[in-house]
């Protein structure tokens, strides 16, 4: 595989991870609302509804970053190079995809070669950015 296409690659699985998360924790909600209606007693609607929105505010604030680290990878910018390696390390810890998912992470990413594949925000793809005029 070629760097560009690693670097794509890198994006799209960190893409990926988010959607899929996010996937899951709709589902979670859905059945804990789910399970609460078909209770029919109006105390498990009120618990399980607060339970499945705590669940699903959880994997929001797991999911966003790995969407955002990924759409920064694949624009080539810096700062998704940063986000993509936060969001790796931290994923170590979920084990068994996540984990993968972050050694791949660091080991594309803290690549010296891959290095100056990444611009800056403050330039577009295919410019160089122009440097501050001097007083």
């Amino acid at each position: 595989m070629t760097q560009q296409s690693h670097i794509t690659l890198l994006g799209v699985l960190h893409i990926a991870r988010g959607v899929l998360l996010l996937l899951v924790g709709v589902a979670i909600f859905l059945i804990l609302a789910a399970a609460g209606v078909i209770s029919d007693d109006e105390t498990a609607v009120g618990v399980l509804a607060i339970v499945a929105t705590i669940v699903m505010f959880i994997f929001l604030i797991i999911a966003v970053p790995s969407i955002v680290a990924g759409i920064g990878v694949l624009m080539r910018r810096e700062w998704g190079r940063i986000v993509a390696l936060v969001v790796g390390i931290l994923s170590l810890i979920d084990i068994p995809f996540g984990t993968a998912l972050g050694v791949y992470t660091i080991w594309i990413l803290m690549n010296d070669e891959m290095r100056p594949l990444f611009q800056t925000s403050s330039s577009a793809p295919g410019q160089t950015p122009v440097p501050a005029p001097q007083r």
